[in-house]
């Protein structure tokens, strides 16, 4: 595969002088594109996954739609855009991705140097910027109306997961049913409740918005200062409520322990990292949310640590077939920590909401 190659395939100003790996994806893989001008602009170059992401055309688009209407808003308020926004290269035909002889789906934006990222929130300092960051994005998108693709049919969505794990309960294929009356016992016990909370979103009375989808703090790229440019790796973003984007946040950033953590003792939901969260995602976010979406956002992170529990014991009744496993067990492994992270949250619920009002009340006044 000749990197070099592809990149050519883009509206690159500049001579290429190298391409070389960035990280090491789970969904896409991500190249730097150095140019040979010391001063120049310098790419990101990623190989989409079309197993994951089945229209690629479709989710450039809309990610084309997302970037146009935050640099925008950038602009309005005398910011960067090259900074404050991801900045899309055009291939050579002016289409946002080029396709590779083995049908493979390329794409390039501009790269944004002299940043930090980080890879977890360990303190609720950067757990109040992580919120702030992901409350930025979703403040700036609130007015957006243009539809976007749905790239990612029935993602967080509780009904459609149901549908799913009935199904691979009815087939049982791997014969571990009946060793799990216990753990399937944990999914039907909060089905009436889970499904109550995604009729509000059905219905209307928590609106559907633009959403990013993948809110994992090194989505967000920071300055030297540590404050918050911009959202990065929107590949995902779809119109879903801004709950799901809250919820997911807090499953990865409140937890003590690991995803798929063997000691269960080690897994909690820290409050302070909830709390910092939360400060700094309804410092931009208050002025637009409703009564409703207020109400549920503390639930929101037991909704989506609910359905991750749901996901991981499926597919482990089902075989292993979705994620990645390291042995055969990985799967229930991570059922038990999330259930872990989930009955920690249950336990909290109280002064989880208390929070949320408490905020609320503090910067409504």
């Amino acid at each position: 595969m000749n990197l070099e190659k592809i990149a050519a395939n883009f509206q690159i100003q500049g001579a290429i002088d190298r391409v070389t790996q960035l990280g090491e994806g789970f969904i896409n893989d991500t190249y730097v594109i150095y140019t040979k001008e010391e001063s120049g602009t310098n790419y990101l170059l990623q190989r989409k996954n079309k197993r994951i992401f089945t229209d690629v055309p479709a989710m450039m688009e809309n990610i084309r739609k997302v970037c146009t209407h935050i640099k925008a808003k950038v602009i309005a308020r005398n910011g960067d855009p090259m900074r404050e926004a991801m900045t899309l290269v055009p291939a050579l035909d002016g289409k946002l991705y080029f396709e590779d002889e083995e049908d493979e789906y390329w794409a390039v934006c501009v790269f944004i140097g002299d940043t930090l990222t980080y890879q977890s929130a360990k303190t609720p300092e950067l757990a109040f910027q992580g919120g702030k960051g992901i409350g930025m994005f979703q403040s700036m998108v609130s007015d957006m109306n243009e539809p976007l693709t749905d790239i990612l049919p029935g993602f967080h969505n509780i009904r459609y997961r149901f549908k799913q794990w009935d199904a691979v309960l009815a087939k049982d294929p791997a014969g571990r049913k009946a060793k799990l009356t216990k753990e399937i016992n944990w999914i039907e016990s909060r089905r009436e409740e889970m499904l109550r909370f995604w009729e509000l979103v059905e219905n209307g009375e928590i609106p559907t918005r633009v959403t990013h989808n993948d809110t994992k703090i090194n989505n967000i790229l920071f300055d030297q200062q540590g404050e918050v440019l911009c959202m990065i790796d929107l590949d995902t973003v779809l119109n879903s409520t801004c709950l799901n984007d809250f919820g997911d946040a807090m499953r990865s950033y409140t937890n003590t322990g690991q995803e798929d953590d063997e000691n269960l003792d080690a897994v909690s939901c820290d409050l302070a990292i909830f709390e910092g969260f939360t400060r700094g995602y309804l410092s931009q976010t208050i002025g637009f949310l409703n009564e409703k979406e207020l109400e549920y956002l503390a639930f929101s992170a037991r909704y989506i640590t609910y359905e991750q529990v749901l996901r991981f014991l499926m597919d482990y009744i089902d075989g292993d077939n979705y994620y990645k496993i390291k042995h055969p067990e990985h799967n229930y492994q991570r059922t038990l920590a999330q259930y872990q992270l989930l009955t920690s949250m249950e336990e909290q619920y109280p002064e989880m909401c208390k929070i949320v009002q408490t905020v609320t009340n503090e910067l409504s006044h």
